[in-house]
């Protein structure tokens, strides 16, 4: 019996409904950020790598601790865990990355955001990581409310 493909989640790209729809989830992962010089990459490196963005300086990699660690990568910083906003935000959408970085920023939590195509992702210290999901369900929570106005 064959499998039928989920149907396409719809776009979403007004910013209430961003926020109220983001549904953040915590991946269990640690994750940390290298750079590379682009002759050392090598195919072992792009499979294992969760983002690569060529930058001036080198190539910017996000890879599981484990794996850095194991391919014996350097990187820059702390452990970072992983939250993504499963709601599938417009591209072009405005407002949605601004409104969680400043709220972790309010509570002096670091972020690093990616957009991919079809969520963002939001980079923490995992040692923050549980504070950042309440402060995050606390957003989402107090937008819906707003919204239900």
């Amino acid at each position: 019996m064959a499998i039928e493909p989920e149907a396409p989640q719809a776009v979403v790209n007004d910013f209430m409904a961003m926020i109220v729809e983001m549904n953040p989830v915590l991946d269990r992962m640690t994750y940390v950020f290298c750079s590379i010089d682009p002759a050392q990459l090598t195919s072992d490196i792009v499979l294992s790598s969760l983002a690569l963005f060529h930058e001036e300086e080198g190539l910017s990699l996000i890879l599981p601790s484990a794996k850095a660690r194991l391919l014996k990568l350097p990187s820059g910083g702390a452990p970072m865990s992983r939250i993504t906003l499963t709601v599938f935000s417009a591209l072009e959408g405005v407002g949605l990355t601004a409104a969680v970085a400043t709220a972790l920023a309010e509570h002096g939590i670091a972020c690093n955001m990616v957009a991919a195509y079809h969520h963002d992702h939001v980079f923490v210290p995992a040692d923050q990581a549980q504070e950042a999901m309440v402060i995050l369900g606390a957003l989402q929570a107090a937008a819906a409310e707003e919204n239900a106005r």
